[in-house]
């Protein structure tokens, strides 16, 4: 068993100004997303010599998929987890210091961005999504990082040898869950992503995967992960990520079918 180390949240305080771990892994994950698609330009270039990537979109993609996971995270907490009070007090909506972001609102988010992108860009949004996709895993599991080292979003109690207490919460021995996310998630998640982009595919397999792998991950660890208590667990014993998991596993399953049953 173990204790959780209470990490201070604040990686650099200069003065009155504090550099939060949270907002570096932001960092990481937006920036390892950037070099790995710098990267990416190249590998593809090689499996497909008609590959429309160029050296510059990568940087080009950057501002619009960070505005996307901002604003949408932001928006898909309210509207998902909390509508009510933030109805009752709107302007906490803008209090992003606060804390409360979603991932399933972060990733509409980005799709509607990507859409942007690829209209200027004068490509298929679903070839745009497929270029994505692979990078995605390296910000989600950097997220779950930073939820760990805040001390948030713990797991349920668990008998198993490798819980953990959390003593910000209780002496309960918890589900490291932001751990087990942040190896199917991230991890994971990307050598499955990475390994099958290595390839060439239909056009929207590689989003498909996508959605498949990160909505059955999610789904499975949700099992660990203590609900949010403004929630509980909703129908049938899920909870609220689980749920949201649902249509993207369906879509994934779909999209897959979809793409291999299309003309070469």
């Amino acid at each position: 068993m173990f204790t959780h180390p209470g990490f201070n949240p604040i990686a650099l305080q200069i003065g009155s100004f504090g550099i939060h771990w949270y907002g570096l892994m932001y960092l990481v994950g937006f920036f390892g997303g950037l070099w790995l698609g710098q990267y990416q330009v190249k590998r593809l270039s090689r499996i497909d010599p008609a590959s429309p990537w160029q050296d510059r979109d990568p940087d080009d993609m950057l501002f619009y998929i960070a505005l996307g996971v901002v604003l949408g995270g932001r928006l898909g907490y309210v509207l998902f987890y909390q509508p009510a009070y933030f109805l009752q007090h709107p302007l906490e909506v803008f209090a992003l210091w606060q804390g409360g972001m979603s991932f399933h609102g972060g990733f509409i988010g980005v799709m509607v961005a990507m859409a942007l992108f690829a209209r200027r860009r004068k490509v298929v949004w679903l070839q745009l999504m497929d270029f994505v996709a692979p990078l995605v895993p390296i910000g989600l599991g950097a997220g779950r990082l930073g939820n760990f080292i805040n001390g948030e979003l713990w797991g349920r109690p668990t008998n198993s040898d490798w819980g953990m207490i959390f003593p910000q919460v209780d002496s309960l021995a918890r589900h490291p869950s932001q751990l087990y996310e942040f190896a199917l998630e991230g991890v994971l998640l990307f050598l499955i992503l990475w390994c099958f982009a290595g390839k060439k595919r239909p056009v929207g397999a590689v989003s498909a995967l996508f959605l498949l792998g990160y909505g059955s991950f999610r789904f499975l660890v949700e099992f660990t992960r203590e609900p949010d208590s403004f929630l509980g667990l909703l129908s049938l014993g899920l909870s609220m990520g689980q749920w949201l998991c649902v249509p993207m596993i369906l879509v994934g399953l779909g999209m897959l079918r979809w793409a291999y049953r299309q003309p070469s």
